[in-house]
């Protein structure tokens, strides 16, 4: 049995410990929120982008479920094989060979960039992603799903490869011309990059 005390002055480190947590997580947000507007907004613009979408949002309407998640599970299994039609199909169209100028230009802030259509597949990618269907993830449906101007900020991670902070910013994509939500895009960010340029 845990003597009272004890149990009260576990239950205050605990707590002392999740809310350290949290507010550790909170300052990487404001800055996240700054490189959206003043930078991820602009490429949201661009017609390329915009153009892309729409496209595949028309090639892929009459996809099922069954064939989305085939399409997925392809794509997973591309990631290992030397053979990869399905991922250099979108890695090699003109949107992906934008995204891989966009990350350049960011001095090393940008970390991946990716660009997904109406039910939440890949249209361009900067760097392959670890699947194709991201319709069943946050990044997608706290975006998308949530409308015009919806904003979704992952939390912080650290990535021991790189021994960096990082996080995803993810934004719904609007078609200019109708106003409707036409996509959404994830950006991985490196949050100790990102403090040090404040881009």
């Amino acid at each position: 049995m845990t003597h009272p005390i004890r149990g009260l002055v576990l239950a205050g480190c605990l707590l002392g410990f999740l809310t350290g947590v949290a507010q550790a997580a909170e300052p990487h947000v404001k800055p996240m929120q700054d490189f959206g507007n003043n930078t991820v907004k602009q490429w949201l613009s661009e017609q390329v982008m915009i153009d892309a979408i729409k496209a595949q949002n028309t090639r892929y309407a009459q996809l099922t479920q069954s064939q989305i998640d085939s399409m997925d599970i392809q794509w997973r299994t591309e990631t290992v094989l030397s053979r990869k039609p399905l991922i250099k199909q979108v890695s090699g169209n003109p949107l992906s060979k934008r995204l891989m100028e966009l990350k350049a230009a960011t001095k090393g802030v940008v970390t991946e960039v990716f660009v997904m259509d109406n039910r939440g597949l890949n249209v361009a990618i900067s760097d392959v992603t670890s699947d194709y269907w991201q319709g069943d993830e946050d990044k997608w449906q706290r975006t998308f799903l949530a409308g015009p101007g919806a904003v979704f900020i992952d939390a912080v991670e650290h990535d021991a490869s790189t021994d960096s902070f990082q996080s995803q910013l993810s934004m719904s994509i609007t078609d200019p011309a109708t106003g409707q939500v036409i996509g959404a895009i994830t950006v991985g960010i490196n949050v100790d990059r990102l403090n040090a340029v404040g881009l």
